[in-house]
């Protein structure tokens, strides 16, 4: 075993339960919980096999979020916003689901949807010393990142092999641990019910991130194996009652990424070059859509889910960047680096481990900057011109990538990943012309407008024209629409790519090579470092503070806990709880106009409701963006509702947890069934739900 394999052991064998500075905050993994903590506090401590029940009851979803099974029967809970996607692929000009809501009465009925994928985790090993046995002090970090990705593409095909089940390897605490997560995947989903936009959403953007809220953000989805329901053997089970206010309550689900760990100096490139960029981006998209959609009611429907989403980023992203401009905020985060710096600097053994840490993320950062616009644009993962480009681009990428040893492929081309990029890739998810000339158009004048008309990056994909005739040209000798087509450049590899003549792949081709070599750069200089520095980051915080600390989301399954508590703002009390008759009192203050329009159903049903009954409630538990969907249950494992956002006062919890005002928002269990049995006639629904 190497000395950084040793060092890694020897700290994360300590790591066993951490007590936080504040006590709801945490987003704990499943097999490192604070048992001792809860039992303290709440006079609880989950057992094992609660724990097992609860992770194996709990769901991610390929579009980005969590959801629960709450039946034996396959049948799974979820946000309205999450499903919304699937939702809108199932859509079309005859049946706008999205808009109108669904509900299907039987099995028969219920609808199967293109592109999604359920992951539900069944074990984890921790495999650090496996992953690190070949990284010797000598390695420069992008040579011990390299080996590192050679040494967990073996771990993942021997567990493949072993177990039947998907391995993924999660690296956590920035690379100071990697724990190797097997799932059992779903690829046949079902839409079952999803009430309309008007509902789940209520108060629109407007809304978005406040408090109190109204609405019936939930939807259900049933996963099917060999063409019939999953027998799910573990599910959360309904409560009677629901939420209470002042109950413990956890949630279990998915957190994206959290910057909790981050130095000052990365925190401050967040705020002075990624959040800016980010919300360039959103804003100018935002403007652009609302034109767009504008020009008629079908162009309103197929672009609805790129706004709602394009909205949604834009606030979030405002709240992050106005707590990073928060100097209050930003000195506590320059005290507590202070005093780790000065803590590494008092001992000479310290200085040697640790003591190059910070310096060298700093200079890693500051090197990164001139091309971190154009890595942003081009070849950050997530980024994408047009759904056409991005299956042209998978395509000429998996090419290459397949055709070299699995270790030395880029991450999502690793062939643990590759099933869930060909559910993708090959989705019969409907693709709008109109909108795909919208989007694309729209990201080169983005690239022209960020990195400069003189880039050689926005003059190869100009291509000499203007943005709109590009696209026009681009778009027009596209066959990517054809499934089968794109199976086929896939099965043929780069002989097929290389002589195909489609307009898309070609530009594919062409813009490759320019967003690899960023990729490469950005990773060499900037992430092999990243994740080296912060392993010695948080071994050094454990040293010092002698307890454990969760390392930040990875969206991978983590547990909250936390009470059903209101808050205090500036001259007001706001209570936990809302209720059926708060919505209704609403809508009619505000003229039942949108965004607070109720749905026609909802109008002529409201003398069924019992309007006293909770509707939205808040709670302490610790969450970020991926954690949508996540069930809220008690400590019997049972439903008590359902998380579908955060209020503007938690934005801050991406980087740094507080809880005197900020809080987790939920749709109440009980305010779910009485929606469905009373106002969607959903009664075989309910009793599936209420096991009865």
């Amino acid at each position: 075993m190497s000395r950084i394999s040793c060092t890694i052991a020897g700290l994360l064998s300590l790591l066993v339960v951490c007590v936080p500075s504040i006590a709801e905050e945490g987003m704990w993994l499943l097999n490192q919980l604070p048992r001792e903590q809860l039992q303290e506090r709440y006079g609880f401590e989950p057992g094992d096999d609660w724990i097992r029940h609860v992770q194996r009851s709990c769901v991610r979803i390929s579009s980005g979020g969590s959801a629960s099974f709450v039946s034996g029967n396959g049948l799974l809970m979820t946000n309205h916003h999450v499903a919304s996607d699937i939702i809108a692929d199932l859509s079309d000009e005859k049946n706008n689901y999205v808009r109108d809501g669904f509900y299907a009465r039987t099995h028969g009925d219920e609808l199967k949807c293109p592109k999604a994928e359920l992951s539900i985790l069944m074990t984890i090993e921790q495999v650090t010393d496996q992953v690190t046995a070949d990284v010797t002090p000598e390695m420069s970090p992008a040579e011990a990142l390299a080996a590192k990705k050679m040494a967990m593409s073996r771990i993942e095909k021997e567990a493949r092999d072993r177990t039947g089940l998907m391995p993924e390897i999660v690296e956590l605490y920035h690379g100071a641990r990697y724990d190797l997560y097997l799932y059992k995947r779903y690829t046949d989903v079902r839409l079952v019910f999803a009430p309309e936009l008007g509902i789940a959403f209520f108060g629109g953007d407007l809304d978005n991130f406040e408090y109190p809220r109204y609405c019936l953000d939930v939807a259900f989805l049933r996963a099917y194996e060999d063409g019939k329901p999953a027998r799910t053997e573990n599910f959360l089970k309904w409560s009677a009652n629901g939420a209470r206010d002042g109950e413990l309550v956890f949630i279990a689900g998915h957190p994206g990424r959290t910057q909790r760990l981050f130095t000052v100096e990365h925190l401050e490139f967040l705020r002075d070059v990624r959040a800016p960029l980010m919300l360039n981006a959103y804003n100018q998209r935002e403007v652009a859509l609302l034109q767009f959609m504008g020009r008629s009611e079908e162009y309103r429907r197929i672009a609805n889910e790129d706004l709602l989403g394009i909205q949604n980023g834009r606030k979030a992203y405002n709240g992050i960047l106005e707590g990073l401009l928060d100097e209050q905020l930003m000195g506590i985060k320059r005290q507590a680096q202070d005093k780790l710096v000065d803590f590494i600097q008092a001992e000479p053994g310290r200085q040697a481990k640790y003591g190059d840490a910070h310096r060298r993320l700093a200079e890693a950062i500051e090197a990164t900057r001139a091309d971190y616009p154009a890595y942003f644009l081009l070849a950050n993962r997530r980024a994408s011109l047009c759904r056409l480009y991005s299956i042209a681009l998978r395509l000429v990428q998996a090419a290459q990538e397949k055709a070299k040893p699995d270790g030395e492929r880029l991450d999502e081309f690793r062939d643990a990943n590759l099933p869930s990029l060909e559910i993708d890739l090959f989705s019969t998810a409907p693709i709008y012309d109109a909108l795909e000339q919208f989007r694309l158009s729209d990201g080169l004048v983005r690239l022209g407008r960020v990195l400069g008309g003189g880039h050689p990056a926005v003059k190869a994909a100009l291509g000499g024209v203007d943005a709109q005739g590009r696209a026009t040209v681009l778009l027009a000798g596209c066959k990517l629409k054809d499934v089968e087509y794109r199976r086929k450049l896939y099965e043929g590899g780069s002989t097929a790519i290389a002589e195909s003549e489609d307009s898309m792949i070609r530009f594919a081709r062409q813009m490759e090579p320019i967003i690899r070599e960023l990729r490469k750069r950005y990773e060499d200089q900037y992430e092999s470092v990243e994740k080296e520095v912060y392993g010695k980051i948080a071994a050094a915080l454990f040293e010092m503070q002698g307890d454990k600390v969760y390392p930040d989301a990875t969206f991978t399954l983590r547990l909250a806990y936390g009470t059903i508590a209101g808050y205090e703002e500036p001259g007001r009390s706001v209570e936990a709880m809302t209720t059926f008759r708060g919505l209704y009192k609403l809508a009619t203050r505000r003229d039942n106009q949108p965004p607070y329009e109720l749905p026609k159903r909802w109008q002529e049903r409201k003398d069924k409701l019992d309007l006293s009954l909770p509707f939205n409630f808040v709670c302490t538990n610790d969450i970020i963006g991926g954690n949508s969907g996540s069930p809220i249950f008690n400590k019997n494992a049972e439903v008590v509702g359902i998380v579908f956002d955060g209020n503007i006062h938690g934005l801050i919890w991406d980087f740094q947890f507080d809880m005197k005002r900020a809080r987790a928002v939920g749709v109440h269990s009980r305010a779910i069934t009485e929606a469905l049995e009373k106002v969607y006639d959903a009664g075989p629904l309910v009793s599936e739900i209420l096991g009865r």
